[in-house]
């Protein structure tokens, strides 16, 4: 699992295609997604305490598989070409394993450097999501991954605002 999520932060289109096919790998990626989320709400305790700390990890569970669920429908759907061929748990665990970047997010406490390095490491997830939208849908082109997290923010905002009502 390390050297996969290594992999996924090097941004190695294998490493993607590797956790694409390997159906047991699930479990791994939601064990990747928990320990950022740990990462993350460790790194923004000071900001948010610990029921920041606690909502922060159900809401990036709940992220992954709402995030999952809507790059799934506009991949395969709107977006979709001839060479198309994915199911969730395809796109789920390459997600999962794009949030690696994230555990740098446990530094965001730091005062001064912290924020940039919570930043830095959401923007390399992001990248990391996109590659992981690309490779799971079959997509010749980049820009159609693009496409599909573009048009996925949306729907995917909507319903972790209500969620994140629901919990507070």
């Amino acid at each position: 699992m390390i050297r996969r999520m290594l992999g996924a932060a090097q941004l190695r289109v294998e490493t993607f295609e590797e956790v694409e096919d390997d159906n047991s790998a699930t479990l791994q990626a939601m064990f990747v997604v928990l320990l950022v989320a740990l990462a993350t709400g460790f790194g923004s305790y000071a900001s948010g305490g610990a029921r920041g700390f606690g909502a922060g990890v159900i809401l990036a569970v709940a992220g992954w598989v709402v995030w999952a669920a809507v790059t799934y429908f506009i991949g395969t759907t709107i977006l979709r070409t001839p060479q198309t061929e994915a199911n969730w748990g395809q796109l789920a665990r390459t997600l999962g394993f794009a949030q690696s970047p994230g555990v740098l997010r446990v530094f965001g406490f730091v005062p001064g450097v912290g924020p940039i390095i919570f930043g830095l490491a959401s923007i390399w997830q992001l990248v990391a999501m996109v590659i992981a939208i690309r490779q799971a849908l079959d997509y010749a082109s980049t820009w159609r991954a693009i496409g599909v997290a573009v048009i996925g923010f949306i729907p995917y905002l909507v319903v972790m605002g209500l969620l994140f009502r629901l919990i507070r």
